[in-house]
């Protein structure tokens, strides 16, 4: 028999602020952690703008010789963990260490110091190289090192599934609690590529938002004016266990995980396939998989980038799943207010579902003005919406067309 999962901590870091309290208060409230970047001087990149973290001290949660080796999207997830664990309440000891294990999910990895160590090269040479570099930059070292901070001994994988990284992550470390292979799990994912290299990659594809005077309002899920999505940044981290594991010792319970589900287009590199036919099959498949209707679905968090074709690739995928009841379930995006995070957007996203599920609101979709006549769904705009959520769904969406799906549901004994 099939073994349940459960969500017993979170921890964040974001746009919208270090801890899950300052996030879920500013999702609610439709308040936008986006703005003009600081870290670096972007007057000659057409979009000038990105949802940058700005209240949070690496210190505050690793040691300084942590802090100097290693790249900041493991700081992020070092962070997210240890306040997720520390939630959780679940202590990791020898007796049960090889039975907790950490799977991430990361896009790009340590850009900001790649990007550092290339000039050093050119301008003093090999040998000022810091030993560190590689493992500082690496995508696996957020579950090494998450493991080595906390002693998990358990399976350990790190997943660069671009935009979907971090939701393929919760589902296999889902997948794996289900299946016996653990009985709890850190998982979720971290980006940290607000860079210049990153910036211009993404300018030169016409990606992002130019929209450089009014950043706050840059980022547009659905909305007809919508012209591209928002570098954002941070991480967001999961503590999952087996049902009966967190019973036994009293943990808070946010909400169960019931479906998985994930698909590719085979379509392009980075546009996706115009109809939905790759997020048809993957909401299917969660569906399937947790063994549910698509009419008990009554929250989406969508992809809901900005960008044209992916928001109304998104909108017809939901509309050839849910039939009649697309037009009944409540559809929002976070990405509105924290950006887009890349491969650290499905770990947030996971756990700003958990929390609508469990406080019974829905974070509204910001900046919602002017409604798009192809995208004709109910995108809860501008206002959250009070509503007790039973079950609700996550998607994110990546690069090379691959497509990830989380279910949840409101816990029940």
């Amino acid at each position: 028999m099939s073994r349940r999962v459960v969500a017993t901590g979170v921890g964040m870091v974001t746009p919208l602020g270090t801890g899950v309290q300052k996030n879920w208060e500013a999702a609610c409230a439709g308040r936008s952690g986006i703005g003009p970047i600081t870290k670096f001087d972007a007057s000659p990149f057409s979009s000038q703008i990105a949802g940058e973290v700005t209240d949070f001290t690496s210190e505050d949660f690793m040691d300084k010789q942590q802090v100097r080796r290693f790249d900041i999207f493991i700081h992020y997830a070092i962070a997210s963990a240890r306040m997720a664990l520390e939630e959780s309440g679940l202590k990791i000891n020898p007796k049960n260490a090889s039975r907790v294990g950490c799977v991430t999910g990361t896009g790009l990895g340590g850009l900001a110091t790649l990007e550092r160590y290339h000039s050093i090269l050119l301008e003093k040479g090999p040998k000022r190289i810091s030993p560190f570099f590689i493992p500082g930059i690496i995508a696996n070292m957020v579950p090494g090192q998450i493991a080595i901070e906390f002693g998990a001994k358990g399976p350990n994988l790190s997943i660069e599934t671009a935009c979907s990284a971090s939701a393929h992550a919760v589902g296999e470390a889902f997948r794996m609690i289900r299946e016996g292979i653990s009985d709890a799990m850190i998982t979720g994912g971290s980006e940290a590529v607000i860079t210049p290299l990153a910036l211009g990659g993404f300018c030169s594809m016409r990606a992002l938002s130019t929209r450089n005077d009014d950043p706050e309002k840059a980022s547009r899920p659905f909305e007809l004016n919508r012209d591209g999505f928002v570098m954002g940044e941070g991480s967001g981290i999961l503590i999952l266990e087996e049902l009966e594991h967190a019973l036994e010792r009293g943990a808070p319970i946010y909400g169960e995980v019931i479906g998985y589900g994930l698909s590719g287009d085979a379509y392009h590199v980075s546009a996706p396939e115009p109809e939905g036919e790759g997020a048809i099959t993957c909401m299917q498949a969660a569906l399937d998989y947790a063994g549910i209707r698509a009419e008990d679905i009554d929250y989406i968090n969508a992809h809901g980038t900005s960008t044209k074709l992916n928001d109304l690739s998104e909108n017809k995928a939901i509309k050839a799943v849910f039939k009649e009841h697309a037009y009944k379930v409540c559809i929002s995006s976070t990405k509105s207010v924290t950006g887009h995070l890349l491969g650290g957007a499905g770990g947030i996203e996971s756990i700003f579902t958990l929390l609508a599920l469990k406080y019974g609101v829905i974070p509204p979709t910001a900046n919602y003005e002017t409604p798009d006549p192809e995208c004709d769904l109910d995108y809860v705009p501008n206002e959250a919406r009070e509503l007790p959520i039973r079950i609700a769904m996550s998607n994110s969406y990546g690069f090379g067309g691959t497509n990830a799906t989380l279910i949840f549901r409101a816990y029940h004994s």
